[in-house]
């Protein structure tokens, strides 16, 4: 890969991406910033003031591309129908593919980039088949397999993967920070910058319940079953609660030996939810729909790989299965914490990423 060659680095204001378009331009290439407003200059003043700063210092251009409108239909309304459905959306691979790898994708590519580069944890490892003359990409997981980011990027393929560069896949979180702190740029970074957020952007440091109490005017209180189907209680909305969940369910003890209860399904149809004892919550198999493959082809089936059911949860040994033309079966070998409808299964063979899809039931 040429040094010279034009990268657009996505540029959040934050530690990592700010660290991507320093290492970049040492490297040698010609790099320039790109930024999104997602959510308004209000809620991201501090941000863009801070790319603004290290773009001036780095001596490179900055683009700002303002896309609430699109963020906001493409993102926030089907998180909060999500909710209000009964199933729980992950809202950053979708942002992921719909926003920074297709709409700015192409906005760098217009500007003349050969590349755009993220913070993300990862890595892009690039073989070519010399007797095809053919160049293909994987994703890898990051050398930090504690700050590892694949999870989120289950839904790239090889077209965007060709213009894309991972610069933080093999550096260690730590040494990310310690050289930002030596940096020309380190200067922009106050010492709580760098903790982590694992907060979801639109959030803003809001819990999920209060941001869909803002957005859900009409909502429906319902019925709380137990496992049998009986009645035991109300709840204020389905939007509000999630599979797992403990904390807002609202009924007593019935007895001092009672064990405590937790949301173990959500039946939209009846406005329901269904609550049980945390045993209830263990799975081995569910269905999957949406399936991407990195690789662009499907693997033969069935297949054995590890998974992981959220991004933070641990990677478990799953066979896959074809189920139906549009859906696959997995079947953990140890059954699995609260499997939950909307959220993301993402599959793996080693380091590699092998792709994902949405979880269905």
């Amino acid at each position: 890969m040429k040094k010279n060659k034009k990268v657009g680095v996505l540029m959040s204001g934050g530690i990592d991406s700010s660290f991507a378009a320093l290492y970049l331009k040492e490297k040698g290439f010609d790099v320039f910033g790109i930024t999104f407003l997602q959510i308004g200059k209000k809620a991201q003043k501090k941000e863009i003031e801070r790319v603004k700063k290290i773009a001036k210092e780095l001596k490179i251009n900055y683009f700002l591309f303002d896309i609430k409108k699109m963020f906001k239909e493409k993102i926030i309304d089907p998180f909060v129908f999500g909710y209000q459905r009964g199933i729980t959306p992950s809202p950053c691979p979708f942002c992921n593919k719909e926003i920074k790898f297709n709409f700015l994708l192409k906005k760098a590519r217009k500007a003349g980039a050969d590349y755009i580069a993220t913070g993300h944890y990862v890595r892009r490892k690039e073989i070519t088949a010399d007797n095809l003359r053919l160049t293909t990409y994987e994703l890898l997981r990051a050398k930090d397999k504690k700050k590892d980011q694949s999870y989120f990027l289950w839904q790239l393929t090889q077209k965007e993967l060709r213009y894309t560069l991972f610069p933080l896949g093999d550096f260690k979180k730590e040494e990310v920070i310690k050289k930002l702190k030596k940096s020309k740029i380190g200067k922009f970074f106050k010492e709580n910058d760098y903790n982590e957020s694992q907060d979801i952007c639109f959030l803003k440091n809001k819990d999920s319940k209060k941001f869909l109490k803002e957005k859900v005017k009409k909502r429906r209180g319902g019925p709380i079953l137990d496992k049998n189907g009986e009645k035991i209680g109300e709840h204020e909305g389905i939007c509000f609660f999630t599979i797992g969940q403990r904390s807002g369910i609202k009924i007593g003890a019935k007895s001092p030996n009672q064990k405590p209860l937790y949301v173990i399904d959500i039946k939209a149809e009846k406005n329901a939810i269904v609550v049980g004892e945390e045993k209830d919550l263990y799975k081995k198999e569910l269905f999957a729909k949406n399936i991407n493959w990195i690789s662009g082809k499907a693997p033969k089936l069935p297949i054995n790989v590890q998974a992981k059911i959220r991004s933070r949860a641990k990677l478990a040994f799953a066979t896959i299965k074809k189920y139906s033309k549009n859906t696959l079966k997995i079947e953990f070998k140890k059954p699995q914490r609260a499997i939950t409808p909307g959220q993301h299964i993402v599959f793996y063979q080693k380091d590699i990423l092998l792709g994902g899809g949405v979880i269905e039931r």
